[in-house]
């Protein structure tokens, strides 16, 4: 069945519909809103969407199957709710923003229909649109033919959510009633690579599910290794969640692992020339102060990691999705000012200690 005919049909299932993050509803002018600071969404983030939701149990998702949840919570995914639409009405959307947008992103959920649909989406959205497009692939729905089949379609980067730092907590956290596995994933990561090249697969990680500095540093320096860069997530409490009273992690934990990722992706520093204390956080960043201190003034370090557009600035930017507004910014979706270059350097010297999810109240 071709997609023009699944946009007449009631229920709103993909590929006909997929579900945008608001960042990208108010960008693509669906719905009204302004960004603090003037920011600007310059990649259109679309979620595969259907009926009977996502299959997997990820302990920190909005979209686990066991999230207990009610109301307005109930619809959200990274803090936020991602409103349904027909695909074409959202291509047509991009057709008019499309001078300034840099990238659109397609994310899969773990369902059974999930990777058919992706291609289908990607090639419909590639015969209508310029702008480059991005697959945000589950490896545990399928082997290198169908990560081969994604790039043919028409997306030239694909992204691999691995999310945890160690196997320990990849289990703990994404196991046991799910049917993700560590190893699989870290294929999935080695395919794409292979099929994409070099620096065109980026690994998501999330800073604060109970591992240390050290541990992160070093799961940011086999991305690396690997041929892959990482971009990195701070965690957010989703209500309802079974890690919804896990507190987000210390800004300094934070800020110290977006320098190490900075650092290691643009090869300025790895993994081993760094210097751990007994916590396991960073004291040394294996470079000499003059240095250190012209990359943190820069700022570009604690900007959003993502993928870039055609012109390779950073079109992923993903405005406020590890924060709300009222909050400390953790991921600039803009360049840091000098005002908050100056916080930002005083939150790299607080090393208050991270909480893991055994000991919180979850």
């Amino acid at each position: 069945m071709g997609l023009n005919t699944l946009f007449f049909k009631a229920e709103a299932s993909s590929p006909g519909y997929v579900k945008t993050s608001l960042a990208a509803a108010m960008a693509l002018k669906f719905c009204p809103g302004r960004f603090y600071r003037d920011a600007k969404s310059y990649c259109v983030n679309l979620l595969q969407t259907y009926p009977d939701g996502c299959k997997a149990s990820c302990a920190y998702c909005g979209l686990s199957f066991t999230r207990k949840a009610e109301g307005p919570t109930e619809k959200t995914f990274i803090r936020v709710e991602w409103p349904t639409f027909p695909l074409n009405s959202v291509v047509q959307a991009i057709r008019r923003e499309e001078h300034w947008l840099r990238r659109v992103c397609v994310s899969m959920i773990t369902h059974r229909k999930t990777v058919e649909d992706h291609i289908e989406i990607i090639k419909f959205l590639k015969g209508n649109i310029k702008l480059p497009i991005s697959s945000l692939a589950t490896p545990t729905l399928m082997e290198k033919a169908e990560m081969e089949a994604i790039m043919e379609s028409g997306a030239d980067m694909m992204g691999i959510a691995v999310d945890c730092a160690t196997k320990e907590l990849f289990k703990k956290l994404r196991g046991g009633r799910g049917p993700h596995r560590w190893e699989r994933y870290w294929r999935g990561v080695n395919e794409a690579v292979y099929i994409f090249g070099e620096g065109k697969v980026g690994v998501h990680l999330i800073v604060g599910l109970g591992e240390t500095e050290e541990e992160m540093t070093k799961t940011i320096q086999r991305t690396r290794d690997l041929g892959a860069r990482t971009h990195l997530f701070s965690f957010y409490p989703e209500p309802g969640s079974a890690l919804e009273n896990l507190p987000q992690p210390p800004m300094g934990q934070y800020r110290r692992v977006q320098l190490a990722r900075y650092l290691i992706d643009n090869r300025l520093s790895c993994f081993e020339e760094m210097e751990f204390n007994e916590h396991g956080q960073i004291v040394d960043f294996g470079l000499p102060k003059v240095k250190l201190l012209k990359v943190i003034g820069n700022g570009e370090a604690f900007m959003t990691s993502g993928c870039p557009g055609r012109d390779g600035k950073l079109a992923c930017n993903r405005p406020f999705a590890n924060e709300r507004p009222s909050q400390p910014l953790r991921n600039f979706p803009f360049p840091p000012s000098p005002r908050d270059i100056d916080e930002i350097k005083k939150q790299l010297r607080d090393y208050s200690p991270s909480i893991s999810p055994s000991s919180s109240k979850s």
